[in-house]
């Protein structure tokens, strides 16, 4: 299927955001938002979001992006994942407006962008749907327990690391340091923000969020690690992602943004055919 792009300027309070919307020759009533991730613009690294854009498209389902505040081309002050809501509010305003036959919405994140996309989802009927990429969870406490189980228990495994050892290339004294760092860290109760830490309000989200939920963790990311260690241990989150209306899929070798076309290809297809799959 054909479609064509169209750059988009809209206000977000006194800002104007600058965003692009890849629309099909025949549109589906689904669309795509995707929410960026901080510091981050509407391209993606590696051209992700450019390329996944127009592989939606080319399905038929039309896909907007654009640049939060403070970020690429649109005016006003930086801001992090925290901060979002007008302009998201603002993005799916213009969406709508531009596309009066679309009937509902999927955000689409990765990283913190994911996790801005899920807090925001429960905001609004019309969004019917949410792609995360190796959501942000990040604590003290989930992060040194990654490190320590993925990161250093690999490096015990590496042959390299027991000859640079005996070769004196490692730094013995410093490696010990940052791993007694790290084991004093893991057993260190997870700091609260508001009375709530981020895995909590994570899973609060995605909890009063009714939708359909896709959740794509890559092989090797930590953060997605950290994520992956949330149902191991907590009872709630193993019955969250256990309901129906949850699916997730892991892309096996895959870094934190998908750097490889076979792995962006991995991402788009999932993507596809689970928005056409409900």
């Amino acid at each position: 299927m054909t479609w064509q792009s169209r750059a988009l300027c809209f206000a977000c309070r006194d800002c104007r955001l600058i965003g692009i919307l890849d629309l099909p020759e025949r549109p589906r009533q689904r669309g795509v938002l995707i929410v960026t991730g901080g510091p981050q613009y509407r391209v993606g690294s590696h051209r992700h979001f450019v390329l996944l854009a127009r592989q939606l498209a080319a399905a038929g389902i039309p896909v907007m992006r654009f640049d939060y505040r403070g970020m690429g081309d649109s005016e006003g002050e930086q801001r992090n994942f925290e901060q979002l809501d007008d302009d998201l509010d603002a993005a799916i305003a213009e969406f709508f407006n531009t596309l009066p036959a679309m009937k509902e919405l999927v955000l689409w994140g990765l990283c913190d962008g994911a996790t801005a996309a899920a807090w925001h989802a429960p905001r609004d009927p019309r969004i019917a749907g949410l792609v995360m990429l190796n959501p942000w969870v990040r604590t003290e406490q989930g992060h040194a327990n990654a490190t320590l189980r993925h990161y250093y228990a690999q490096r015990l495994l590496d042959r390299d690391f027991w000859r640079k050892l005996g070769g004196g290339a490692v730094r013995i004294g410093a490696t010990l340091r940052s791993f007694i760092a790290l084991a004093t860290a893991a057993r260190r109760p997870a700091a609260e923000a508001g009375g709530l830490s981020l895995p909590q309000r994570l899973y609060r989200a995605l909890r009063q969020f009714r939708g359909h939920t896709l959740i794509v963790l890559s092989g090797a990311d930590l953060g997605a690690r950290e994520f992956s260690a949330l149902p191991g241990h907590q009872p709630h989150w193993r019955q969250l992602l256990d309901e129906p209306r949850v699916q997730l899929v892991h892309v096996p070798e895959a870094n934190h943004t998908f750097s490889s076309r076979a792995w962006r290809a991995d991402v788009a297809t999932v993507c596809t055919d689970w928005i056409a799959s409900w």
